[in-house]
């Protein structure tokens, strides 16, 4: 089988600077005001020893970045991967104070991780990591100031964990501090799928605008992960046909459709798909799988994927980015060009910190809603930032990216502005 490893990306906080410049000249904005939205406000790292089951103390490093809190608490999720970088948690900080705008949430963004693959451990020592570094980041997060959330590498447990090992330290139990928990500690309903349902009412509502009804419509993911996963079996059950899915070793492919429920639990057991033998597939690298032939692509794995040397082969005509940063800014160039149909990560993939809005709400009041209730409120809101994005691009003739980031953009300038700069 070919090399399965995904496309290596850019530098991330280059692409996330290089979109905000690129934002900045379409609004006008001083040179002043882009200096205050290209940098971080606040960066930690931590390094942090852990006590192995064998007995030795291994040290581990993480980070939690920060980026602008002019709209509220600065919200965003935590990653444990051996690929963490704190150049890309700046990205996915920045990314994530434009998520929260461009959805009209009261939130800032903020992104944390840690160098390991959680894999690796067992769950004693998982656990004894997550709180120590829930122990080193507290003096940063609290319900009015920083709230994490579960990301790549991270779950409902693992924020339980964090949530437990916070309410210890101040004397009193604190749900509000961390979203994505299980619903009997405090947690949403519906938070778990929320970004793989959320790409699935995007994609429904990009297809209608575009007079193309998402059933029957060839779908390839790349990752079959929380949001892969979950929006495989979503856009399954709108009609669409999956005909590709891949995780981290690679992926399988068949023209004539997956059986997406049967790959989704084989996965949810813990075997990876290329194992899986419930399928007539042929098996295809991550790379491979971006350059189908299908109707719909949509990104679910890491950053930096779609590049300027693979946009060109790209035959999808259509992109919903499910996963953070998934094209470059040159990419972006090469498929404006080819006609390509781009929904950005920061509408497509804005579900889970919606839900996650939804979460700290209800954690603050005590007062929780019925799944089908935060199921309607995310599609609205999904809905509606979707048609305001496309508004603005038609009046302006932009990219869906581009207006995109007007909408998100002009938000926390305003709100830089209403605030004042400090003293």
């Amino acid at each position: 089988m070919a090399d399965a490893t995904l496309v290596t990306p850019e530098s991330p906080f280059a692409t996330a600077q290089e979109q905000l410049r690129r934002v900045a000249e379409i609004l006008k904005l001083d040179e002043s005001m882009v200096g205050v939205l290209s940098q971080c406000k606040r960066e930690l790292t931590v390094n942090f020893p852990v006590r192995m089951d064998d007995g030795s103390v291994r040290m581990f490093t993480g980070y939690r970045v920060q980026h602008n809190e002019a709209r509220g608490p600065v919200k965003g999720g935590i990653r444990f991967s051996p690929y963490v970088t704190l150049d890309e948690v700046r990205a996915l900080s920045m990314w994530m104070t434009w998520k929260c705008a461009v959805v009209n949430l009261p939130y800032g963004g903020a992104k944390g991780g840690v160098i390991v693959d959680p894999r690796s451990l067992s769950e004693a020592e998982l656990e004894r990591l997550t709180r120590r570094y829930a122990a080193e980041i507290s003096i940063i997060i609290s319900p009015e100031m920083d709230v994490p959330a579960p990301d790549l590498g991270t779950d409902p447990r693992m924020m339980a964990w964090i949530m437990d090992t916070y309410s210890m330290m101040h004397g009193h139990s604190t749900p509000g501090v961390v979203t994505g928990k299980p619903v009997g500690i405090g947690g949403s309903r519906g938070r778990y799928e929320a970004t793989g349902r959320g790409v699935r009412f995007i994609t429904e509502e990009a297809c209608r605008q575009r007079g193309k009804p998402l059933a029957g419509q060839t779908v390839a993911i790349q990752g079959f992960g929380n949001v892969g996963g979950v929006a495989a079996r979503q856009l399954a059950e709108a009609g669409a046909k999956v005909v590709a899915v891949s995780d981290s070793r690679g992926g399988i492919y068949n023209p004539a459709g997956l059986d997406v429920e049967a790959l989704y639990a084989h996965r949810m057991a813990g075997g990876l798909l290329a194992e899986h033998k419930g399928d007539d597939h042929t098996d295809v690298t991550n790379a491979e799988l971006l350059e189908l032939p299908v109707d719909i692509l949509v990104p679910a794995a890491l950053e930096g994927q779609i590049t300027e040397l693979n946009a060109s082969r790209i035959k999808a005509s259509m992109i919903v980015e499910a996963a953070n940063g998934p094209t470059t800014p040159r990419a972006d160039e090469v498929l404006a060009e080819r006609g390509i149909y781009v929904v950005p990560d920061i509408v497509a993939n804005a579900g889970g910190v919606i839900v996650s809005y939804f979460e700290w709400v209800q954690d603050l009041q005590s007062f929780f809603w019925e799944e089908a209730e935060v199921n309607q409120r995310l599609q609205r809101i999904m809905v509606n930032a979707f048609n305001e994005v496309s508004a603005v691009a038609r009046e302006r003739d932009l990219r869906l990216r581009d207006a995109a980031y007007v909408v998100a953009v002009q938000r926390v300038v305003e709100a830089i502005e209403d605030r004042g700069i400090f003293p």
